[in-house]
């Protein structure tokens, strides 16, 4: 059976300015600073997508509730996505370690095994 990538689902301005109560003039600028870039249909409709209704969550909390003007905003979405990059970085250099210790493990496992196990192909004596 083939994976399938889950089907997204979108939301018009209007029921995003609604849900946020915040006016859809706002979630233009928003995505004229750069803040936001929502998904457009082929008619050109701002559909926005789960990722950029989460990412408009972090805004609006930080302009909200921690006073953050929106050149701040931009500097702590711009180090969070740097963060991210970080770790993911982090998390190939760990999985290759990982990798490398698991190899080095079964290498010595059978440099030490009671019965050595030649490796190549088979054959009858």
């Amino acid at each position: 059976m083939a994976n399938r990538a889950k089907p997204k689902n979108y939301v018009m301005i209007s029921a995003v300015a609604e849900r946020f109560e915040i006016h859809p003039q706002t979630l233009r600028l928003y995505e004229r600073e750069g803040l936001i870039k929502p998904p457009r249909s082929s008619g050109n409709t701002r559909l926005y997508d789960e990722e950029t209704i989460r990412r408009l969550e972090i805004i609006l909390s930080l302009t909200r509730e921690m006073g953050v003007n929106l050149a701040g905003v931009e500097v702590v979405l711009n180090m969070r996505e740097q963060m991210k990059q970080m770790r993911q970085e982090l998390d190939d250099v760990f999985d290759q370690v990982r990798a490398e210790l698991n190899e080095r493990k079964a290498t010595a496992e059978r440099a030490h095994a009671l019965v050595k196990v030649e490796s190549g192909p088979l054959v009858k004596r």
